[in-house]
């Protein structure tokens, strides 16, 4: 079996031809022609296009985190996650985004908030990247503000609780996985 080779690099595939196939409420399916430079061959890739997502992680004074429970129709689960959203059309800066998605779905504020992280959700098949942001100090403040596709409960466990929680597969959805390892690096 031949060794690997340390020098070769994988390099970005040509895109040749892309075309809308279909537009949904939070996202669209494009499908690119593309060819793999190694092989020469042209493939067709499915992009889901998405927009930019923000995670909060929402720490209190007493070093609690909001959490929320919600129900999640691709795999017809109820989810322990951290409050988080889509950035709306128009929106660009995922702090102002952040907080406004905390707020409406915990009515919880705070102070401080700042980006820690930023991932792909999934670039296998999506374009959008999530951010994660860290709000300190939050206070319950004002009333929820659900929108009709929402039904959230809000959940405050202790930071140092949550490794535990993740390890028994209390917390299972991989973006909100992705968020609290960038807080455990803040930390």
């Amino acid at each position: 079996m031949p060794e690997p080779d340390p020098t070769r690099r994988v390099q970005k595939w040509e895109k040749r031809k892309s075309q809308l196939l279909s537009e949904h409420r939070i996202f669209k399916i494009r499908e690119d022609n593309a060819v793999n430079p190694r092989t020469g061959s042209e493939h067709k890739m499915v992009v889901l296009e998405c927009p930019d997502w923000v995670n909060i992680i929402a720490l209190t004074p007493d070093r609690e985190v909001v959490l929320v429970e919600q129900y999640r129709q691709g795999s017809e689960t109820v989810e322990l996650e951290i409050p988080g959203g889509m950035m709306d059309p128009g929106e660009t800066d995922p702090v102002i985004t952040a907080v406004r998605e905390l707020t409406e779905e915990t009515g919880y504020t705070g102070e401080n908030a700042h980006k820690i992280g930023e991932c792909f959700a999934n670039p296998a098949i999506m374009d959008n990247r999530v951010h994660t942001i860290l709000v300190e100090n939050c206070r319950l403040t004002n009333e929820v503000q659900f929108d009709a596709g929402e039904d959230l409960v809000t959940v405050l466990v202790k930071a140092d609780d949550l490794p535990q929680m993740v390890k028994e597969g209390k917390i299972r959805h991989s973006i909100i996985l992705a968020a609290l390892q960038f807080f455990a690096l803040e930390n």
